[in-house]
C-alpha cells in the first residue's frame, strides 16, 4: 500500500511538472490529510491552487486503489452555475492526462432534462453543480443509492454560501449524506472569510476529523486610487461619478485587459455607455457582464476575457468569483467597495496566477469615499476581513427540506430530526419546532386544513411521503426560490433575447420610452405574459434600469477601520495619497465643527430655512443608520410632541423638524439606551407591512405560493397579493404562527442590522458625545443632506441647487 502511496504522489509530481508547476506546500498538505480521513477548509489568496488542493486527494485516493466502482466519487458544488465550465475544464484537463477512467459532468439549471435523466440512468464519477440541483437530486426515489460510493463533496467558494439561506441549503445536504455514508470528507474553499473556525465548523458540524489548512503563499494585492486633480470642497454621493471618466480611460488603455467593477448594474449599464461615448473605436472589444443578461451573452464576454480578446469589461459582482481569466491584468473599483473581503475577491480577478500580482485602482464617486479606499487597504495589509454567520434554523428552508425529502423515500421524523440538528444552522432546533414544520407541510390542523393544496405530506406505513403527483411536480419547481428574482424576459419584437428586468423597473416604463439594457439603447413596444417586447431606439433620452440592492452598506469590518482613520486624521496623521488628496476637505471639516475620535460620537447642529437639524454620525453603515434614525425620532417624540424628516448615508443620519429638537435632553433621557431596544424598534416602524414585504420570500421557500410554470410565471403583483393574504390570515387567525415570526426576525436582522445596532448603542454608550452647533453645513453633513434634495426634485434641478449651495458655503 505504502509502495502504492509513493508511486501515486510520483505520477502526480510528474504531471505538474509537464505543465510548467510545482505542487505547493499547503497541497500537499491537503491531500496528506484527505487520505487520512480528514474532512476541512481551504483557506488561501485567489490564484493560488485552492481548486487542486481540493481535487487531487481524490485523484491520489482512486491511483492508490483504482479499482473502478459505479457512480458518484466526487461532488463539486458551486455557488453561481456560471462556474461550473471553468470548474470542469480545470477538472477535465488532468483526469484526461492521467487517463483516469473517470467521467465528468455538470448538472445545473442550464443542463437539459435529457441529460439530467441519462445522468441518473448513469452517474458520473465526478458532478459538477449547485445546492438547488442537487437538493433536486433528493427528491427522486433511492436518492440514497446515489451517494453510497461517494467519497467527498467540495464546496467551492464557501464564504459565498454561508451566511445565506442557500449555505443553510448547502448544510442540510451535508447532513443527509453524511447520515447515509458516514465515510464521505468534505472540504470547503475559501479566499476572504474572517472566522475561519466558525466556518470550518458549518462545514463539518459532528465530525470529529477536520482542520483548516492555509496557504502559504503571501499574493501581493496593490489597493491604489485614481486622484482627482481638483477636489470639490464640499462632496456628496456620486458627486465626483462620472467626471474621473478620463483618468479611468487613461489607466484601461495602459493594460491588455480590464475588468471595471460597480456595485449596482445600472452603474454597469452607466459607465459602460460612458466608456463608449468616449472611446468609439473600442466598439467589439469592450463589453458588459452582470447578472440580467442572457446566459448566451455571460458566456461570451466570459470566453472573449479568457481568450484576452476584450480589452476591457465593466461588471457587477457576477465576476467576483472563481472564473480564471489570467488574461486580465488589471481591476478597477467604481465607488466603495463596502467591505474588505469584497476588494479582495476583486483584486484577485487580476494576476490570477500564484506569482501574479493582483492590482485594484480605486475610482471614487464622492471625495469622502477616498477615506475609505485608505481604511480597506490598511484592513487589507493586516488581514482584518469580515465574519460570516450561518442563518440561523430558518424555518421556510426547514419545510422546504421536508418535503423534498418525503417527495424520495419519505422519512421517520425522529430519524430526521436527528439528521436535521446535526448542521450549524439547526443545532438548536427543538423537537417542538420541528413538529410545528411537520404538522405545516401535513396539514392535519390549522389555519389552512380546508385547503387541500397545503396538505402535501401524508403519513404512510410510519413514514412521511408525498404522493400526489401535482405536489410533485410544484415543488420541484419551487426548489430554486430561494435564489429566485421577480424578473421579466426581455427581447428584440424580430426575435433574439438580450436577458432579463426586474419587474419593478419595467413597470414604470411606457411603450415608446426608451431605457438602457445590454449596453444598447432600446425602445419599449410591448409587455406580454411577463415578456418585455423591444427594439432597438434612435432617441437619446433614456433611462438604467434600478435593480434592487443598489444601496449596499458599510461592513463592519470597514466600519471600524474608517472610524480608526478619523482618529488618526484628527491627531494629523496622514500618510497616503487619499488622504492628502481631501486636506482642504478635512480642513474645512474641523474649521466648522471637528473630526471625531474612534472614542467620540459626533452630533452637529444646524438650522437651516427648511427647519432645525440634527446630523449624528455613528459611522456604522447605511441599515444601522435606517434603524437607529427611526429610534432616536420615536424616542425623542416620547419627550415632546414633534415630527421628522430623516435621511441617512454610511456615515451618519439627519433628524430635521420644523422646531428645534431637544437633543441635549434626549441623550439625558437615554436616547442611545439599549433598555426596550426592540420594542422601541417594533414601535418606531411599521414593523406588519415590512414584515409583509419579508413574508414574500418566505411564502415563496416555505411552498405557500406557487411561482408558476416555466414561460409563465406569476407577477410579482400576484405573487405579493398572495402572500400578503396568507400574511393577513395568519395574522388574524394565527398569530403564533412561526412563519410570522420568522418574517418578523429577518426584518430586524436583515433589513435593520437590530443585533448590530445593539452593539453600536453599547459603543456610543461608552463613547465621549460631542454636540456642535454651526451656522452652516459640513462636508459631512451635506452628502446626506443632498440624499434628501435628491428625492424632492428632478436632476436637472438638484445640480443646480446643490452648486449653488455648494458656491454659498465656499
Amino acid at each position: 500500500m505504502l509502495g502504492n502511496k509513493l508511486n501515486s504522489i510520483k505520477i502526480l509530481k510528474s504531471w505538474f511538472k509537464k505543465n510548467g508547476w510545482k505542487p505547493f506546500r499547503f497541497q500537499m498538505e491537503v491531500w496528506e490529510k484527505y487520505l487520512e480521513g480528514y474532512s476541512g477548509l481551504i483557506h488561501s489568496a485567489t490564484g493560488t491552487g485552492k481548486t487542486y488542493a481540493a481535487f487531487f486527494g481524490s485523484v491520489l485516493e482512486y491511483l492508490n486503489n483504482p479499482k473502478k466502482k459505479s457512480g458518484l466519487k466526487l461532488i463539486w458544488i458551486t455557488p453561481i452555475k456560471s462556474l461550473a465550465n471553468d470548474i470542469y475544464t480545470n477538472l477535465k484537463k488532468p483526469i484526461d492526462d492521467l487517463k483516469l477512467d473517470w467521467n465528468i459532468e455538470i448538472r445545473t439549471g442550464d443542463v437539459t432534462s435529457s441529460v439530467k435523466l441519462k445522468q441518473i440512468k448513469n452517474l458520473p464519477d465526478v458532478l459538477i453543480t449547485t445546492p438547488e440541483s442537487l437538493t433536486l437530486m433528493l427528491t427522486h426515489k433511492n436518492s440514497d443509492e446515489y451517494f453510497k460510493n461517494l467519497n467527498c463533496l467540495v464546496i467551492d467558494e464557501w464564504h459565498e454560501l454561508i451566511s445565506s439561506k442557500r449555505g443553510v441549503q448547502t448544510e442540510l445536504l451535508i447532513a443527509r449524506i453524511k447520515n447515509k455514508n458516514p465515510k464521505v470528507r468534505f472540504w470547503g474553499i475559501s479566499a476572504t472569510i474572517g472566522n475561519l473556525d466558525y466556518a470550518l465548523n458549518s462545514l463539518t458540524y459532528g465530525l470529529e476529523k477536520k482542520i483548516i489548512i492555509n496557504g502559504e503563499i503571501q499574493k501581493k494585492i496593490i489597493v491604489d486610487s485614481v486622484i482627482p486633480d481638483d477636489i470639490t470642497l464640499i462632496p456628496w454621493a456620486g458627486h465626483l461619478g462620472i467626471r474621473l471618466i478620463n483618468q479611468v480611460i487613461a489607466e484601461i488603455e495602459n493594460y491588455k485587459s480590464v475588468i471595471v467593477f460597480t456595485n449596482t448594474r445600472s452603474q454597469t449599464e452607466f459607465w459602460y455607455q460612458s466608456i463608449l461615448h468616449h472611446r468609439p473605436e473600442w466598439a467589439g472589444i469592450i463589453s458588459l457582464h452582470h447578472g440580467s443578461l442572457d446566459k448566451e451573452v455571460r458566456e461570451f464576454v466570459e470566453n472573449g476575457l479568457k481568450l484576452g480578446k476584450l480589452k476591457c469589461v465593466v461588471s457587477t459582482s457576477s465576476l467576483d468569483l472563481g472564473v480564471d481569466f489570467t488574461s486580465v491584468e488589471r481591476v478597477i473599483q467604481i465607488g466603495s467597495p463596502k467591505g474588505v473581503a469584497r476588494l479582495l475577491q476583486r483584486a484577485g480577478r487580476s494576476g490570477h496566477n500564484p506569482d501574479g500580482i493582483s492590482r485594484i485602482t480605486c475610482v471614487p464617486t464622492n471625495a469622502l469615499e477616498l477615506i475609505e479606499f485608505d481604511a480597506v487597504r490598511y484592513a487589507i495589509n493586516r488581514k482584518y476581513i469580515e465574519d460570516r454567520q450561518t442563518v440561523k434554523k430558518p424555518l421556510d428552508v426547514l419545510i422546504q427540506h421536508l418535503v423534498t425529502i418525503a417527495l424520495g423515500d419519505g422519512f421517520d421524523k425522529k430519524e430526521l430530526y436527528k439528521e436535521v440538528i446535526n448542521s450549524e444552522s439547526y443545532k438548536d432546533l427543538t423537537f417542538e419546532e420541528f413538529e410545528w414544520a411537520l404538522n405545516f407541510v401535513t396539514n392535519e390542523k390549522g389555519t389552512l386544513k380546508a385547503y387541500s393544496e397545503y396538505s402535501k405530506v401524508i403519513l404512510d406505513e410510519d413514514r412521511y411521503k408525498v404522493l400526489d403527483k401535482r405536489i410533485s411536480r410544484f415543488h420541484r419547481m419551487s426548489i430554486g426560490t430561494i435564489v429566485s428574482d421577480t424578473a421579466m424576459s426581455v427581447q428584440f419584437v424580430s426575435g433574439g433575447r438580450l436577458g432579463s428586468v426586474e419587474e419593478s423597473f419595467i413597470s414604470r416604463v411606457k411603450p415608446g420610452s426608451v431605457f438602457v439594457f445590454a449596453g444598447r439603447l432600446l425602445e419599449l413596444v410591448r409587455i406580454r405574459d411577463m415578456t418585455v417586447y423591444v427594439k432597438k431606439a434612435t432617441k437619446k433620452n433614456s433611462n438604467i434600469p434600478r435593480w434592487d440592492g443598489g444601496r449596499m452598506p458599510l461592513s463592519t469590518e470597514l466600519s471600524k477601520m474608517i472610524r480608526l482613520k478619523l482618529e488618526y486624521i484628527s491627531k494629523g496623521i496622514i500618510e497616503s495619497d487619499e488622504l492628502r488628496c481631501i486636506l482642504p476637505i478635512i480642513n474645512f471639516q474641523e474649521k466648522y465643527s471637528i473630526i471625531p475620535k474612534q472614542n467620540e460620537l459626533l452630533i452637529e447642529k444646524i438650522k437651516s430655512e427648511d427647519g432645525y437639524h440634527i446630523f449624528i454620525y455613528p459611522f456604522e453603515g447605511r441599515l444601522v443608520h435606517e434603524g437607529l434614525s427611526a429610534l432616536a425620532g420615536y424616542r425623542i417624540s416620547k419627550i415632546t410632541p414633534i415630527t421628522f424628516t430623516m435621511a441617512c448615508n454610511d456615515y451618519g443620519f439627519d433628524l430635521l423638524s420644523d422646531k428645534e429638537i431637544p437633543i441635549e435632553t434626549a441623550i439625558k433621557s437615554g436616547l442611545f439606551n439599549t433598555e426596550n431596544l426592540f420594542e422601541d424598534i417594533m414601535a418606531s416602524l411599521n414593523m406588519s407591512e415590512m414584515a409583509k414585504r419579508q413574508f414574500r420570500e418566505i411564502a415563496r421557500i416555505s411552498g405557500l405560493v406557487f411561482q408558476g410554470y416555466p414561460g409563465s410565471k406569476k407577477s410579482i403583483r400576484q405573487i405579493q397579493a398572495s402572500s400578503s393574504l396568507l400574511f393577513d390570515i395568519f395574522n388574524k387567525y394565527d398569530p403564533e404562527n412561526l412563519l410570522l415570526y420568522q418574517a418578523r426576525k429577518e426584518v430586524l436582522e436583515k433589513q435593520l442590522e437590530e443585533s448590530r445596532i445593539y452593539s453600536t448603542l453599547q459603543r456610543i454608550n461608552n463613547c465621549e458625545i460631542k454636540i456642535i452647533e454651526t451656522d452652516r453645513f459640513t462636508p459631512l453633513s451635506f452628502p446626506i443632506l443632498a440624499d434628501i434634495m435628491r428625492d424632492k426634485m428632478s436632476s436637472e434641478k438638484i445640480e443646480d441647487r446643490i452648486m449653488k449651495m455648494q458656491l454659498d458655503l465656499e
